[in-house]
């Protein structure tokens, strides 16, 4: 990471800035604010053309005028006179610079020309900056905050990088309230320069950061995003909320392959690919990143659950189990340890349901701490810690009962030292979650915020953040993706191809397609072509009844539909009708394809299209003429290692029949993860092909049989 332009841009000994002044409902002088009243050590040169002082600071009518070269500049200026502001930083030496101006490719073609141009300038004086159109950093290993809204003045654990500036500044208030703290964030705007990969790769070397939480709208350069990302999540976890695919949807395409090739579905299986755990909420996005960030990591799936209710406890074990989490019931040693320690009527079991008990301690530590040195449960989660919050409410009920004591007699009974309550997810290294109906108004909603104890509004939730750790479990715990070489260039697919190029045909024939397939070792139906009724008997003959006959036409591409197949012939009197049945849809004698039908069973679907970002992807799905309808589908980006093979075979949602099912043997895995394999590489190797449909792949006793194939060229 010794390159990382980031490395320098974030640890600035000196800031200079243009567009601050001292008027506070300007942009710049919030930037400006931020810097100078957060503690920064570094030197702050304000540049203005008329004020001699700005915020405190001697002003500089010009570039030009500054006693030293600064290391970061941040323009918060009109789009013209940034480019020319930019210019002048990097005459004087300038290397680093943050574009907060508006005004560029957001705006249209005009905007992408000015973008253009402060990228060349940029690149003539060997400049490396953030934006334009961002909201500006934070590092608070050294208190630096240069966005418009005050930091929480802490050090967090938590990295952030966002394609939109809101999520770094505007929700600032509000994760101070949560107790979430930045290790670093970063606004990368327009990306013309310095973008979110490498804002991912400096976050994933940085030792504040325990945690890295994205929004993403769009990847650029997706297969380096996938790389850096599977360096990095075997030893931090990254979470991501991804919104960019629901405005385009898919693009169209030919094949079953092509018209499923959606963003969402693409990004799905991308970003397992990359070892990123997806949420959904920027709610989610902050708070699951802040319990990967804050917590120990999880060593199991035993879950303790330890509430004063036996509704929200109820809850948490049914969320614990929707997120492949157990709540098993705890030994006869350790329930009777807990009801030493409980009301008579109270379970002990787990959940643990104190039902109605005064001392909280017992909820929250005195409990919580027999469970983790039983070595019996991976995680614990509470719900109900309370104490003054709880006291307030019930004060004005209880005063007359009580003697007319004031609040502040009533509250000062309660005990305050909750040392051992956040400290127990530290001292045996086993992770801790709350929740709670109380806000900060309570002290054990306060302290445990204030010590790195996420605390959710809803139980269900606690549960999932749990569910979250042990997502990252597995993702640590992945085989090691290791990529072969490519194979050689088959000539024979080089030749077919060129030969379908010259006559300008968009899609390959179903014959020409398998024989591409089969050229680099995917299994394929041995099909016979004929150019005659009579051909298609012999045909019929040779291969053995009952036979299938379809259409072979380029321009035909989902022949069931169009009426070219026949299934299941079994004379050659049904293999005549079934020929000219054929000629007559088709308007015409056409060649047909003859092959021995397989029996009936399992079908799948596998194929590859090419997307913008992430080049070619491979698609594994539950195959058959209902395979647009069901969806049920996953997408990896080529090329692909068996691991990550491997895993698209757990993806779908129709996995079990993969396994032994209903009488049938289980797929053999190996072979159909070659089958995966290969055709991410036919894909690299040969660049004149768009898509690739094969459906459906038969699983023939237990090997996969490509059946039917289509090959669309670019």
């Amino acid at each position: 990471m010794l390159d990382n332009p980031l490395l320098h841009l974030m640890n600035p000994k000196s800031i200079a800035i243009v567009g601050a002044g001292n008027n506070p409902a300007k942009m710049g002088t919030l930037h400006g604010l931020s810097i100078v009243k957060e503690g920064y050590q570094g030197k702050f040169y304000p540049i203005h053309p008329r004020d001699e002082m700005v915020l405190g600071h001697r002003a500089y009518p010009t570039v030009a005028d500054l006693p030293e070269v600064p290391d970061l500049a941040m323009l918060i200026v009109p789009a013209e006179q940034a480019l020319k502001l930019l210019a002048e930083f990097g005459q004087l030496g300038t290397k680093y610079a943050i574009v907060v101006t508006a005004g560029f490719r957001e705006t249209g073609e005009e905007g992408r020309l000015k973008e253009e141009r402060l990228k060349e300038i940029a690149a003539a004086y060997g400049i490396r900056f953030l934006g334009p159109n961002c909201i500006g950093i934070i590092n608070s290993e050294i208190l630096l905050n240069v966005t418009i809204m005050p930091g929480s003045g802490k050090q967090g654990k938590l990295g952030m990088v966002s394609q939109s500036g809101t999520y770094v500044t505007q929700t600032l208030p509000y994760l101070k309230q949560k107790g979430i703290h930045f290790s670093k964030a970063i606004s990368v705007g327009n990306e013309a320069d310095i973008n979110l990969v490498d804002a991912l790769e400096y976050l994933g070397q940085d030792e504040q950061t325990k945690a890295i939480a994205l929004y993403l709208e769009g990847v650029k350069d997706g297969r380096r995003f996938i790389e850096v990302a599977q360096k990095i999540t075997p030893r931090k976890p990254v979470i991501l909320q991804y919104v960019g695919g629901s405005a385009a949807g898919a693009r169209a395409g030919m094949s079953h392959t092509g018209s499923m090739a959606g963003p969402d579905f693409l990004y799905e299986g991308i970003l397992k690919q990359a070892g990123i755990i997806q949420v959904h909420t920027v709610e989610e996005l902050y708070s699951y990143g802040w319990t990967l960030a804050a917590q120990p990591p999880l060593r199991g799936k035993r879950m303790a659950v330890v509430t004063n209710s036996g509704g929200p406890g109820t809850a948490i074990a049914n969320a614990c189990e929707q997120g492949k989490l157990d709540v098993p019931t705890f030994s006869p040693q350790l329930q009777q340890q807990i009801r030493g320690h409980i009301l008579p009527h109270a379970s002990s079991a787990n959940p643990v349901d104190l039902t109605y008990h005064l001392d909280a301690k017992m909820l929250t530590a005195v409990i919580p701490e027999i469970i983790m040195q039983s070595g019996e449960a991976d995680g614990v989660i509470v719900h109900g810690g309370m104490s003054h919050g709880f006291m307030k409410v019930i004060y004005p009920h209880v005063r007359e009962l009580l003697g007319d004591v004031t609040l502040e007699q009533f509250l000062g009974q309660l005990d305050t030292d909750f040392g051992k309550t956040v400290s127990l997810p530290w001292e045996y290294q086993i992770p801790l979650v709350a929740s709670s109906f109380f806000g900060r108004e309570d002290d054990y909603t306060a302290v445990y915020l204030d010590h790195g104890i996420p605390v959710f509004d809803s139980p269900e939730k606690a549960a999932r953040a749990m569910a979250m750790l042990l997502r990252y479990k597995e993702i640590r715990e992945r085989k090691q993706i290791n990529r072969g070489e490519l194979p050689a260039v088959s000539l024979q697919a080089q030749e077919i191809i060129a030969a379908a190029t010259a006559r300008q045909q968009k899609t390959l024939t179903e014959y020409e397609s398998k024989q591409i397939l089969a050229a680099y070792g995917i299994p394929v139906t041995g099909d016979r072509l004929a150019m005659s009724e009579e051909a298609a008997v012999a045909a019929a003959l040779a291969a053995g009844f009952p036979v299938v006959l379809k259409g072979c036409a380029a321009d035909v591409a989902h022949k069931t539909e169009k009426g070219l197949v026949h299934l299941g012939l079994t004379s050659a009197e049904e293999v005549r009708r079934a020929y000219r049945a054929v000629s007559q849809e088709a308007g015409g004698e056409i060649p047909v394809l003859v092959a021995e039908m397989l029996p009936k069973g399992r079908e799948l679907l596998v194929g590859m299209t090419r997307y913008p970002a992430f080049g070619p992807c491979v698609m594994l799905g539950l195959g058959g003429v209902f395979a647009e309808a069901w969806r049920d589908i996953t997408f990896r980006s080529a090329p692909l290692s068996d691991a990550e093979a491997e895993e698209m075979l757990q993806d779908i949602r129709a996995k079990a029949m993969i396994g032994e099912f209903r009488g049938m043997p289980a797929v053999d895995r190996a072979a159909l993860v070659k089958i995966l394999v290969t055709l991410g590489q036919l894909a690299l190797l040969h660049p004149e092909i768009a898509e690739i449909d094969i459906n459906p792949v038969m699983i023939n006793g237990s090997l996969p049989v490509a059946v039917d194939a289509l090959v669309v060229l670019a």
